[in-house]
């Protein structure tokens, strides 16, 4: 019997789960620099307090998701910012939003891919915080009354 086709789909699916994880951990680096930002210029010190509770989330992601990074490939992660935050806090907190949104569904999606319990209960418990952020920030969104993006008119 050849197995050979087997070994290759497993190390292709074990190559895109790192390169996912690698992402993963550039995300919540960019996010943990962005929220240090957004929580200096929030309006209020319980608007303060909550950013940086979730930045303090998105630290132990980033700790955890290195940690399985170098079990997974045997050398720490090179992290880098792959997005600029906003210098305008209501652009600030849409960003962090749609950011957090869209991170649930890729947590999600390498919950999938992993065949390993523990990388699944990690990134599942890391896309439940998300949702959870995603919900802070929409609130303070609207609290302070921040306006909705304009978008370009359909011609």
């Amino acid at each position: 019997m050849n197995f050979l086709p087997y070994l290759y789909i497993r190390a292709e699916r074990i190559t895109d789960l790192i390169q996912d994880i690698a992402k993963a951990i550039n995300g919540e680096y960019s996010a943990i620099s962005c929220y240090a930002q957004l929580a200096e210029m929030a309006p209020t010190e319980e608007e303060k307090k909550q950013i940086l509770e979730i930045r303090g989330d998105e630290i132990l992601h980033y700790r955890e998701f290195s940690a399985i990074y170098t079990r997974l490939t045997g050398r720490q992660p090179t992290p880098r910012i792959t997005e600029l935050c906003p210098e305008n806090y209501c652009q600030g907190l849409q960003f962090a939003f749609k950011d957090e949104q869209e991170t649930v569904d890729f947590y999600l999606d390498i919950v999938d891919k992993a065949r390993d319990p523990h990388i699944k209960n990690r990134f599942r418990r890391a896309a439940a915080d998300e949702q959870n952020h995603a919900v802070w920030f929409l609130y303070y969104w609207t609290r302070n009354g921040c306006p909705p993006k304009k978008q370009k008119e359909p011609y």
